[in-house]
């Protein structure tokens, strides 16, 4: 509510906006075709039903008011303003709704026009005197709500992301998990506070954050489970040797060279794996996981087993009575093709390569391609095979350790389609139950 005086000679006129069921206490009388009548009962609640009516239209209905003493004002009348929800706004609530993320909008409007907005994007709607009993729907509430919500989301375990852009939204989105400002109509205030900030103000680009954001998770787990696995066996080889006092079946160039060249480019273009389109259909994970859980330890785990069986296959078909250059390439060049094999089968942790498409990837190809090409040279151009203790190798060679390397991407793609068809017999409903919610909230 808002009012002005302005001084006329000796006379003070007082003008007043606001909600409806404020200015009509300061109301005394009303105008009629230009005639102050008295306000009565029956016309309060008439301009109470056209209140309500506009309201329901979606309107945000201010009545206004004027006289020369606060409390005995003429009403005016009633004025709607249309402000309704973006195009696009529906369909990303749904969009979002289906992937686990409860959207939720607090405003300080009416009932009926929160009801009407709230019905324009897909919502349920409850007033503010609810929100001390009841935990979800579409709120018209005064300020403190704006507070109370997400500090009670948080309390239950959610991640709480909230929207805003006016003064008096920058102490929720301070506290909310992550404050997100409107970019054009936002206030200074409100983007200080933030942690985000929504350059084209559209509600519908925070759908894409929370696609890129899980798709950014799953490609850092596909960069630590080959990392980690590809880690491990070096180091398994080189400590199963020593151990066993074995000759070890890799000198330290070669190691260097899996380390930086075969290693590097790779896991990195795992990191720019493109967004699984399938990935906001997927119900948010807990706030408890880590990205390093059981499943990704035991994927590791099989892939660095199976990577060490077959290198110490080939040094132990190889090795005679001492090590060889023969045998020092056959066994590196082994190691090399099973982590280039084993960064295929890391691209995805749950969807096969012909899901995927082997050319979706570009970055990926490109780097995978390079180091096949630079394992060649290191094999056959002389002065890279004296740095290495290399040799040629026939294509019989080459066609058995490739076929040999392939075994860590069959297992991997056979236990992918194992899980695929162990998830479909499970009931889905049981997996959303056991997983936090993360929510949005909108005043």
């Amino acid at each position: 509510m808002l009012w002005v005086a302005l001084t006329r000679g000796l006379n003070d006129i007082y003008f007043m906006k606001g909600a409806f069921e404020e200015v009509v206490h300061c109301c005394s009388m009303y105008n009629n075709g230009g005639i102050s009548l008295p306000l009565t009962p029956q016309q309060k609640s008439f301009c109470l039903q056209e209140e309500k009516r506009m309201g329901s239209l979606g309107l945000r209905v201010l009545a206004l008011a004027s006289g020369p003493k606060l409390g005995k004002l003429t009403f005016l009348g009633l004025v709607g303003i249309i402000d309704p929800p973006r195009a696009g706004v529906k369909e990303a609530v749904q969009v979002l709704s289906a992937s686990g993320v409860a959207v939720k909008m607090i405003t300080g409007d009416a009932l009926e026009t929160a009801v009407a907005i709230g019905n324009q994007g897909g919502l349920k709607t409850m007033s503010g005197e609810e929100v001390d009993g009841m935990e979800q729907g579409v709120l018209a509430s005064w300020d403190l709500h704006r507070l109370l919500l997400p500090k009670a989301l948080q309390e239950s375990g959610a991640v709480v992301a909230m929207t805003g852009d006016g003064v008096n939204d920058a102490v929720a989105l301070k506290s909310a998990d992550i404050g997100i400002a409107m970019g054009q109509m936002g206030t200074d205030v409100s983007k200080e506070a933030a942690a985000m900030i929504l350059v084209d103000d559209d509600f519908s680009a925070i759908m894409s954050a929370v696609e890129e954001g899980k798709g950014i998770f799953h490609n850092i787990k596909n960069f630590v489970r080959f990392q980690l696995s590809t880690s491990v066996s070096a180091l398994a080889l080189v400590a199963l040797s020593t151990v066993c006092s074995l000759p070890i079946p890799l000198n330290a160039m070669q190691i260097l060279w899996v380390n930086i060249i075969m290693d590097g480019p790779p896991a990195q273009s795992l990191g720019v794996e493109p967004v699984d389109r399938d990935a906001l259909g997927q119900p948010p994970r807990s706030v408890q996981d880590t990205i390093l859980n059981r499943a990704l330890i035991l994927r590791v785990l099989m892939s660095a087993v199976t990577i060490i069986s077959g290198t110490l296959f080939i040094f132990w078909k190889e090795v005679r009575s001492a090590v060889t250059p023969r045998t020092t390439t056959m066994t590196f060049t082994c190691f090399v093709f099973f982590d280039l094999f084993n960064a295929l089968s890391c691209r995805s942790q749950t969807k096969l390569i012909f899901e995927l498409g082997f050319l979706r990837n570009r970055m990926f190809l490109y780097s995978v391609l390079g180091s096949i090409l630079g394992q060649l040279a290191v094999i056959y151009v002389p002065p890279l095979q004296r740095v290495f203790q290399t040799e040629n190798l026939g294509v019989l060679d080459l066609l058995l350790l490739t076929g040999l390397a392939s075994s860590v991407f069959i297992f991997s793609e056979l236990l992918k389609l194992c899980e695929k068809y162990c998830s479909r017999a499970r009931n889905p409903q049981t997996h959303h139950e056991d997983v936090e919610q993360p929510h949005l909230s909108h005043p």
